[in-house]
């Protein structure tokens, strides 16, 4: 019989009631009183043992990190800092953990505070840490909103391959799949590679967006979404890149582009509340390690909101629409463009927006995210239909204050000959995306969809500075472990 989540065991009311939890150990204090945490929440459960009902060998085994199964009676406590804890009458030791320092296998989270850049060297134990205990439990509570959020307002999830013979964005940082021999791989008479005795007869990649397929589905189902995993061979060793990422993207047949932004706020609100209302206990514990962190910083550098007030930001009104031509007049005309400090200085229409302005407008001028509208075509992609004007797009990001871009989308190109003259600027050969200028062939309609990178979006509602600590395992240059 599985033992009972502490969470749950939690909700209970006190009164010696039998219980049995498992858990590993956090800290054992004065040999009678056990610190247990099942990963259920973030506190876990005190157990208050009779070291004279126990064998001294039990005992002296139960070290941080060894896993208990415990049978015992629900008591009110009389110790600060708990209502309820767990009168142990049966302890078993289901895993030891080695304590002494000298040992080998020495257990490494001992009670002591652990910096971040140690904890992503063991992102095998990390788990076991309240701060990424927090970090994970709200991944899959935003995870468990996405769907609902889609869900409730009739999307369908289309799982959109890993496995693709296309580039979406155009970049060329793509990770290659191949069956061929990398020492003494086939090679055609002029010396390439023959990729034509590879697997799939012809080069494939992992896919850096499923939005291209997901287009395909919603010009029939009118309404989807894909959520899953993107890669990109970029070799950025930044705090806000990986070379794995997870991705949300919504296509939606019949929507402008004001459609499309309407969705996306609605989208990012609705995760903002979740969190709210179902991760207080992390979101505390998390808005006090904040408060730490920035008090550690200049005082030029510090946040003026604190975490849980940062995610209210973005509740508390409707975010700024702007269009790039604008921003860019805001920008040059800004006192750090005059008195030069931003570090990528702005150049007028065409500049490639940093995170630096995007940043100063989201905090220094609206202080609301913004919606950024209308970008130049030349810095955007192919598929983003064209204006009036001939040389923008009906483009949109998303700007949050401490993140920058948190969503990028557009209304979709769905006039096949201006689509065809894109490509063809951009040397995409037609051959390649047949089947999506079929699309564009076959029952064309105006549609919109876009972008939202999931661990940046968890960099914002846990407060964590680097991004590889919102994933269970991250994927960067040269580091593939676990």
């Amino acid at each position: 019989m599985l033992p009972t989540a502490i969470k749950e065991i939690l909700t209970w009311e006190p009164g010696g009631q039998p219980c049995e939890v498992g858990g590993w150990v956090r800290t054992f204090r004065s040999n009678r009183f056990i610190h247990l945490n099942d990963g259920s929440n973030l506190a876990g459960i005190q157990v208050v043992v009779d070291f004279e009902s126990f064998p001294a060998e039990l005992l002296q085994s139960i070290n941080p990190g060894a896993c208990l199964r415990v049978r015992g009676r629900l008591e009110a406590s009389t110790g600060k800092g708990q209502a309820l804890e767990i009168h142990a009458e049966d302890i078993e030791l289901m895993g030891k953990a080695e304590s002494d320092i000298q040992a080998a296998d020495f257990y490494p989270l001992q009670p002591k505070a652990h910096s971040l850049e140690f904890l992503r060297e063991i992102a095998h134990l990390r788990f076991r840490t309240q701060t990424f205990g927090a970090v994970f439990r709200i991944r899959h509570a935003m995870t468990f909103a996405m769907h609902r959020f889609f869900h409730e307002r009739g999307f369908y999830n289309i799982h959109s391959p890993i496995l693709t013979a296309s580039d979406a964005e155009g970049a060329g940082e793509m990770f290659r799949v191949t069956t061929l021999s990398a020492e003494q791989p086939p090679k055609t008479e002029e010396g390439a590679i023959d990729f034509s005795k590879d697997f799939f007869g012809k080069p494939a990649h992992l896919t850096v967006s499923g939005q291209l397929q997901a287009e395909l589905a919603a010009l029939a189902l009118s309404k989807v979404y894909t959520f899953g995993p993107t890669f990109r061979a970029e070799n950025s060793n930044t705090t806000r890149h990986l070379a794995e990422f997870w991705m949300i993207e919504p296509e939606v047949a019949f929507a402008d582009l004001n459609d499309n932004m309407d969705l996306a706020e609605a989208n990012l609100k609705y995760l903002m509340q979740y969190a709210l209302d179902h991760c207080a206990e992390d979101l505390a514990f998390l808005n006090e390690r904040w408060k730490k962190e920035e008090e550690s910083k200049k005082k030029e550098e510090r946040s003026e909101l604190d975490l849980l007030e940062r995610i209210q930001f973005v509740l508390k009104e409707p975010f700024a629409r702007v269009t790039y031509e604008e921003a860019i007049r805001i920008l040059e005309e800004s006192p750090y463009q005059k008195k030069k400090k931003f570090q990528y200085p702005v150049q007028g229409w065409g500049t490639d927006l940093q995170s630096e302005h995007e940043r100063y407008l989201v905090e220094k001028v609206y202080k609301r995210p913004v919606i950024l509208t209308d970008y130049p075509k030349e810095i955007k992609a192919f598929y983003m239909r064209l204006n009036e004007d001939g040389r923008s797009v009906r483009a949109m990001d998303i700007l949050f204050p401490g993140i920058g871009e948190m969503v990028g989308g557009s209304q979709r190109e769905e006039r096949l000959e201006y689509l065809q003259k894109r490509m063809a600027e951009m040397h995409i050969p037609e051959e390649e995306l047949h089947w999506y200028l079929d699309t564009r062939r076959f029952g064309t309609v105006p549609h919109s969809g876009y972008g939202l990178g999931f661990e940046r979006l968890l960099l914002f509602v846990t407060g964590m500075g680097n991004i590889r600590d919102v994933i269970p395992f991250p994927r960067f240059p040269k580091g593939i472990a676990f």
